[in-house]
């Protein structure tokens, strides 16, 4: 029998406690491309891969920092509103909205959408629903559109406001989403410390469980990750460290500076994390955390979230290198404080045909918030194939592959998440 056969038969026994309720990825084919290229990788004994799948199909698994599947534009509106005089902004803001909402009103993409969910057995995704900003304008606009999802398509994807719902989801053979905000929402009046941060409650009173302190760049909280001089942690960033901390929302520093993540990990008084990350000891690289700032941040009872990015995984950018990373932080710094946060999204089939459609329009200068220093990041073409969204089932046959036991997969795979989820929630203000 070759590893496609084996597969196969293996992928129709988790079926049967659970992987994939809705429909089996085998007739996608490109889901079926990227399971293939991790099984011709990791080359399982039967008895891992079926022990992995059916620990899998078992577990509550969280994406700790990802993105529910995308559709594919509406290639003929999109070209229609570029032919209307549509600014950058519009477009920008159009193309992010049939991303994210094209499967409430497409049943095409609607299907993609769901069998994407169950290709992955994932049960919940903490999602990105904000923006690389502090403009709350910014950031309500992600939240907007996920929460219309998860109104519209409640029967199949929800929200969750506490982190039982999402034990309850799994128990309900249904998905969540859990959100995260990116951004800390500033009023930037400056009238007061505490005028500046209301924020914070405002998007948490909406759904907001988790926010970066920085993105790339520097901003009034701290130094992001691509600022050569790693100035660190702002007092303003302090106090908002303080406000996240009293009101229940996780403090995420995955692409804060060195520095600046370090003396966040000091402040927090609550479990914090850098939700989608890798480890310097493995990847120098400035979206890594040192061993310092890991070992802070696991003093707090929180956890790094190793990604899915090739370029900040290094070491041949595929699901090897991103075992590595999970190995080096369970083996150094145990179990409880790592868990897996792609910072990837299944897209939809049709977006190729979609895309065509769509008249190219002339390079635009880059936003301020995505700068990264040369070769920090590459092209979406430098995606590992072995590490599409669809393949959790195959991370966990990995980390079986690799010898750490249920209990601790089980914490990588979800039950961290949970823990620190209900941390920030205990005996709010």
């Amino acid at each position: 029998m070759n590893r496609r056969d084996f597969f196969s038969s293996s992928f129709g026994a988790a079926l049967a406690v659970g992987l994939a309720p809705q429909a089996s990825p085998a007739s996608n084919a490109a889901i079926e491309r990227a399971r293939q290229a991790a099984l011709d990788l990791l080359k399982p004994s039967r008895r891992d891969l079926e022990h992995g799948l059916e620990l899998h199909a078992a577990s509550v698994v969280i994406d700790a920092y990802g993105f529910s599947p995308r559709a594919a534009p509406d290639g003929d509106l999109f070209r229609a509103a570029i032919e209307s005089g549509a600014s950058e902004i519009e477009l920008q803001d159009l193309q992010e909205e049939m991303f994210m909402t094209r499967c409430v009103t497409s049943a095409a993409e609607r299907d993609e959408y769901k069998n994407a969910w169950s290709a992955s057995g994932v049960t919940c995704i903490f999602q990105n629903a904000g923006e690389e900003s502090q403009d709350p304008l910014r950031l309500i606009k992600r939240l907007a559109r996920f929460t219309y999802v998860t109104d519209m398509l409640r029967d199949f994807v929800h929200k969750s406001a506490v982190p039982d719902e999402i034990a309850a989801a799994k128990k309900q053979r249904n998905h969540t989403l859990y959100f995260s905000g990116n951004g800390v929402p500033l009023t930037q009046q400056w009238v007061s410390v505490e005028d500046e941060l209301r924020y914070i409650r405002i998007f948490f009173q909406l759904g907001i469980r988790m926010m970066h302190v920085t993105y790339n760049r520097r901003n009034m909280l701290g130094d992001g990750c691509a600022e050569p001089s790693n100035a660190g942690l702002s007092d303003f960033g302090r106090a908002a460290i303080a406000e996240m901390n009293r009101v229940g929302v996780i403090v995420d520093v995955a692409h804060s500076g060195w520095q600046t993540s370090l003396e966040a990990a000091r402040a927090s008084k609550r479990p914090m994390v850098a939700s989608h990350s890798g480890c310097v000891g493995v990847n120098r690289h400035i979206r890594c955390k040192p061993d310092e700032t890991i070992r802070a941040i696991a003093r707090t009872g929180g956890y790094i979230g190793i990604c899915c990015i090739p370029k900040f995984l290094g070491r041949g950018g595929d699901i090897s290198a991103m075992l590595d990373h999970l190995d080096y932080v369970i083996r150094r710094f145990g179990a409880d404080h790592v868990a897996i946060g792609t910072d990837v999204a299944y897209t939809s089939r049709l977006a190729a045909e979609e895309a065509r459609k769509i008249p190219r329009r002339p390079h635009s200068r880059v936003r301020y918030e995505y700068f990264w220093p040369p070769d920090a990041l590459p092209g979406e073409s430098a995606r590992n194939l072995t590490l599409e969204w669809t393949n959790w089932p195959l991370f966990t046959v990995g980390l079986v592959q690799r010898g750490h036991s249920d209990a601790d997969i089980r914490k990588v795979l979800g039950e961290n998440v949970l823990r620190v989820a209900r941390a920030a929630l205990a005996n709010p203000a």
